[in-house]
């Protein structure tokens, strides 16, 4: 479905990815873990267009996107729940979710989204009236996840999806994302609870100093003795 290639990337003069291969089949929930500034949001922004990759390929579904805009891969199908949230703070619940169907088709179906967003998000729907930036940071971080599934992605990519919440709110973000990949969606995700992810995902890679280090099952990788004192402090 999505394929990385040789892909190296960077800002201005400084490169961040060396060369990374990797890989995301249909229906896989796949983790990107390693330590901070492993380059994991360098290699999220390059595949969502953000970043323009100097050397390198990455396809999706066999067709080359490496050179194409941010809104040009939108609506080829991926799209990405940014670490920073990006709300519209001073708008409503529903129109921030409103904000999040891109494409001409899910314009076309953003009432019958919009009562499933409300439907998988039951705070929000309590919400819906209320200004985005008055809500808790666990009500922020579900309006971006469910603004994103407006958009009708096929594989959407979550940097740090649980980043600053309190553990029962983290617990309801990966039951979200448990739900809409039983649905069907294919997840690329860079997560900071790495014990939890490699749980939930199909697969997972290693990232150190731009590079792609290791590769397995997400079992194999909870197993892996050097994973395990890198990332989960054991």
């Amino acid at each position: 479905m999505l394929e990385l290639n040789g892909v190296r990337a960077g800002y201005d003069d400084i490169e961040v990815l060396h060369g990374v291969d990797m890989h995301v089949d249909e229906g896989e929930i796949v983790a990107l873990i390693g330590s901070n500034g492993a380059g994991k949001t360098t290699t999220m922004r390059t595949i969502c267009g953000i970043l323009s990759p100097s050397r390198g390929e990455i396809t999706y579904r066999d067709e080359a996107i490496h050179s194409k805009a941010s809104h040009e891969i939108v609506e080829r199908g991926i799209v990405q729940v940014p670490e920073n949230r990006d709300l519209f703070t001073n708008m409503t619940v529903i129109d921030n979710l409103l904000l999040g169907a891109q494409t001409e088709e899910a314009k076309a179906n953003r009432e019958e989204n919009l009562d499933e967003m409300l439907e998988l998000f039951p705070r929000l729907a309590e919400r819906k009236n209320q200004r985005a930036g008055t809500m808790s940071g666990g009500e922020q971080q579900m309006l971006t996840l469910a603004r994103a599934l407006m958009g009708e992605p096929d594989l959407l990519i979550l940097d740090e999806p649980s980043i600053g919440l309190a553990p029962h709110l983290v617990q309801e973000v990966f039951d979200v994302i448990e739900d809409i990949h039983a649905q069907g969606m294919t997840v690329l995700m860079v997560e900071q609870n790495v014990q939890q992810t490699l749980k939930l995902a199909d697969r997972g890679y290693v990232m150190e100093n731009g590079r792609i280090s290791m590769t397995a099952d997400g079992d194999e990788l909870l197993e892996d003795e050097g994973v395990v004192e890198a990332y989960l402090g054991v």
